[in-house]
Formats: structure tokens, sequence, C-alpha cells
């Protein structure tokens, strides 16, 4: 691999770690990159943002192949993860503290396994007030934290699977595969309403975009493994 290889265009497949933001792994992959082959400039981009509490599949393209960004953005995706039921929290994640506790004594898997079908198909979702969608050119996660109240509008997604792989409450597992724009938090937290016991994303997996699978990507360290011993 050469420097003028990832100038033409190369599709990255990297397993974001927690904690990590996709810019922190964008610019770590960036300045692998530059450093490897004395590079001024290079330009690497991802398709599609994990949160940082979420692990698994991040695309990043380089140089030319940037402009297919969109592209992969729009293709359909597939999440692994654990629903907790009977709190919410206000990011509909673990970002923020539990803000509202439930009675679930009463939630069965029959219903559990009940509920999940209402959540295939096209439906209406409101994207989480916590998210970096933007509102009067601020991110609405800078309303949310300022304390100031913003009215999200919803939006059609859809969901091809919404699959319920195990259940050992308060945590449910599952799996889903979805299309652009679906946010699994706003998933967790409808799931939880629909059973009346609430509910908050507690892990999350990205495990394919379109074709790609994260069993073919490398962690941050793998690639930096890899890049020093292609030059």
């Amino acid at each position: 691999m050469t420097a003028e290889d990832y100038k033409t265009g190369q599709v990255l497949l990297i397993d974001k770690p927690m904690e990590w933001t996709s810019f922190q792994v964008v610019n770590k992959v960036r300045w692998l990159i530059r450093k490897q082959y004395g590079l001024k400039k290079i330009k690497v981009g991802h398709a599609g943002t994990l949160d940082p509490l979420a692990t698994g599949l991040l695309i990043l393209c380089t140089g030319k192949f940037t402009k297919k960004i969109e592209a992969f953005q729009a293709q359909e995706k597939e999440y692994t993860g654990t629903i907790t039921i009977g709190a919410t929290t206000a990011s509909y994640d673990l970002e923020t503290e539990i803000d509202q506790t439930f009675d679930i004594s009463g939630i069965s898997s029959e219903m559990i396994l009940e509920t999940a079908t209402q959540f295939t198909g096209d439906i209406r979702q409101q994207p989480p007030v916590f998210s970096a969608l933007k509102k009067d050119g601020k991110r609405l996660y800078e309303f949310a934290r300022a304390g100031e109240e913003v009215i999200v509008p919803s939006r059609n997604i859809h969901i091809s699977t919404f699959e319920i792989t195990n259940i050992d409450l308060p945590n449910v597992d599952f799996r889903v595969v979805c299309s652009k724009g679906t946010y699994i938090r706003s998933l967790a937290h409808d799931f939880g309403r629909a059973l009346h016991g609430g509910g908050h994303l507690s892990a999350l997996r990205r495990t394919k975009i379109g074709a790609y699978s994260v069993n073919n990507a490398l962690t941050v360290e793998g690639f930096e493994r890899q890049i020093k011993s292609l030059k």
C-alpha cells in the first residue's frame, strides 16, 4: 500500500472501541496515514456516526473515495444490543443518569415478544434530544446540555428486522436491521414505553453496513500495526 493508494481512495473497516467518538477514530486513522507516509494532508471521513458508548463497524473512506460516503450512509445497517427495561434516561442510553423507574413485575416474555412486532416496517420515530442533529445551526445535544427545551420533529424510518434474542429481565437482548436515520436509542425508549415499563439502551454494537461486516474490520490498534507493515 502506498501514499498514492490512500489518495486515490481506500475503504477501511474499523471496529470502533467503547468511549471513542467516531471523529476520534477518523482523526487517529488520518494521523497514522499522514505520519507513515509523511503527508501534509489526506482526506478521511466516516460513513455514519456511532455514539461514544457504542462499538462496532465504522466505514472510513480515504482520498477520492470520500465521495462515496453518502452511498455507504444510505445502506441498511444491522445492530445488536441490550435494552434495559424499568428505567428511562434523558439521552435514552447510559450517557445520562436514570431519571425515572418503573415496576416491571407484570411484564412477561410473551408481552416483550408481542410488543416487538409493533416495531417493524415503516414507522415514525422521534430522534433523541441528545443527538448531533442540527436545529437553528446548533447541535441538539447543545440545547439538551444547556437545559433548553427543543422540539424534535419525528421522521419516517424502516425497520426490516427487530428480533429479540434473549430475555433476562430487566435486560432484553436484540438484533435489528434498519434504514438510514434510525436511532436505536429511540427504539429502546419507544419499546420500553410500549411495554408501560420504560426502557433505555444499555449496550449497542453495529455489526453490518450493507454487505460490510464488523467480522472483517480491524481495531484501531490492528490498523496501526497493518499500516506500519505495509510501507
